[in-house]
């Protein structure tokens, strides 16, 4: 049997968004408001999960809906009398900058609707696709989950353009943001002259290097990847066993950080390695107990988030020392949310009966007193609850190739809920991205 009839995956596809719609009867909520604090960009907007996935009626918040059609809009003068002879995208971009001025734009409430237009790039063309996102290329039979726009409640988002031209853009990345980083460098690739667009240090093995950059002779801007997956400093040591062990010091920035804080853009994120399961794996309990330090002191024992929050804290001041806001945009990501079922991380996986989060995110909620206390302003892309309808669009067992249909099946207990085929979600998140960087208006960015 064909790959392409591979039928426990589309299980996984239509199960998926089947237990999506059920799941808008849960009850939870946390809150990501960014109120009273003029620091926090337009795009960090005050929102909450309740209010967002049981919408009020007629409203289609948060849902995925097949039609394509839109919630009836309030006020005057969103949409309305717009010149027949313009483009949609004119339109899409007049509207999106009204909203800017007006300050009543909250691009990250909203829904999915059908949209069957060609993604940004196609299935299998852009080569520094990591091979584990590469859905399509592994087989992956469907194509429906690349069928979804985001559609905010109250203004569009415009198509992503190629504005970057003249920007230095610097993503610090785990393996969520390299599969952020990924999709926009394909996106900025696609259709130029291959020969004008190099990676300037040579290398191809993005997802094993510390630092990769890729240069666009055409619009004279570069974008970077610099591994940072805790943000914070790690630091390598020998146990008396002569055993590797790996510290963080909470109260130190990576040793990179020093090389982007001239960067034009900067994208930040943490949290999908802030667990036991990451911080541990590498040392036994026998040997080394204190993981974490903060200047001369080791801590016999720190709960992860207490740890985390001395993180965010260090970035933070970190991000009000040494960048210039008038150079420079930051820009921190929200969680990607992952669709284990109730299974910690590295202790197996099924996308199949995987449900919505019953519970309030606690790293997201620990992001906004550090946002409300920092002088430098911050893009928050708040990614986190739209993402978590999109089940879907995760490699599941496509994340490599296989021989037979057999080996697939037997795949399922290991496929991956956490990262997303390129092309994919990551493509909106980029577009979320550049509206967010024209709804801030600084920099290269002013309107």
């Amino acid at each position: 049997m064909g790959l392409t009839k591979f039928v426990p995956f589309r299980r996984v596809t239509y199960g998926c968004l089947a237990g999506l719609l059920a799941s808008f009867l849960l009850f939870f909520f946390f809150s990501a408001g960014g109120e009273g604090n003029p620091n926090v960009a337009a795009a960090y907007s005050p929102s909450n999960l309740l209010s967002w996935f049981l919408p009020a009626p007629h409203d289609g918040s948060g849902w995925l809906d097949p039609t394509g059609s839109r919630p009836k809009k309030k006020g005057v003068g969103r949409r309305g009398n717009r010149s027949s002879g313009r483009s949609q995208s004119e339109k899409s971009h007049e509207a999106l900058e009204t909203h800017r001025l007006q300050g009543s734009c909250d691009i990250f409430s909203g829904r999915w609707i059908r949209d069957d237009r060609k993604p940004l790039y196609d299935p299998g063309s852009c080569p520094i696709v990591d091979p584990t996102f590469s859905c399509h290329e592994n087989g992956r039979p469907d194509q429906e989950f690349l069928n979804w726009r985001w559609q905010p409640n109250d203004c569009d988002i415009p198509r992503f353009s190629k504005q970057i031209k003249g920007s230095e853009v610097g993503f610090r990345r785990d393996s969520l943001n390299r599969n952020m980083w990924e999709s926009l460098v394909c996106i900025l690739r696609n259709g130029l002259n291959e020969s004008r667009v190099y990676e300037e240090s040579g290398t191809n093995d993005f997802k094993a290097s510390e630092h990769v950059s890729f240069r666009f002779m055409d619009y004279n801007c570069s974008v970077e990847l610099v591994r940072s997956p805790y943000l914070v400093r790690v630091v390598h040591t020998k146990a008396a066993n002569g055993e590797r062990i790996e510290r963080l010091s909470l109260d130190l920035m990576e040793e990179a950080s020093a090389s982007y804080r001239d960067a034009d853009i900067i994208i930040f994120n943490t949290g999908h390695w802030w667990n036991h399961v990451k911080t541990k794996a590498r040392v036994s309990v026998q040997s080394f107990l204190d993981y974490y330090q903060e200047g001369g002191h080791v801590y016999p024992v720190l709960p992860v988030m207490a740890a985390y929050k001395k993180a965010l804290s260090t970035w933070a001041r970190w991000v009000d020392e040494n960048i210039d806001p008038n150079k420079t945009q930051v820009v921190f990501r929200g969680i990607s949310p992952s669709h284990f079922r109730a299974l910690p991380w590295g202790e197996g996986a099924d996308l199949q009966r995987d449900l919505l989060r019953r519970k309030p995110v606690p790293k997201l909620k620990a992001l906004k007193p550090v946002f409300d206390q920092m002088k430098t302003p911050v893009i928050f892309l708040n990614i986190s609850r739209l993402t978590e309808f999109r089940k879907d669009a995760h490699p599941s067992i496509y994340g490599m190739k296989y021989a037979s249909a057999a080996e697939a099946v037997n795949a399922v207990e290991t496929q991956d809920c956490s990262h997303w085929c390129l092309p994919g979600l990551p493509d909106t998140w980029n577009e979320l991205l550049y509206a967010s960087l024209l709804m801030a208006g600084r920099g290269t960015w002013k309107s």
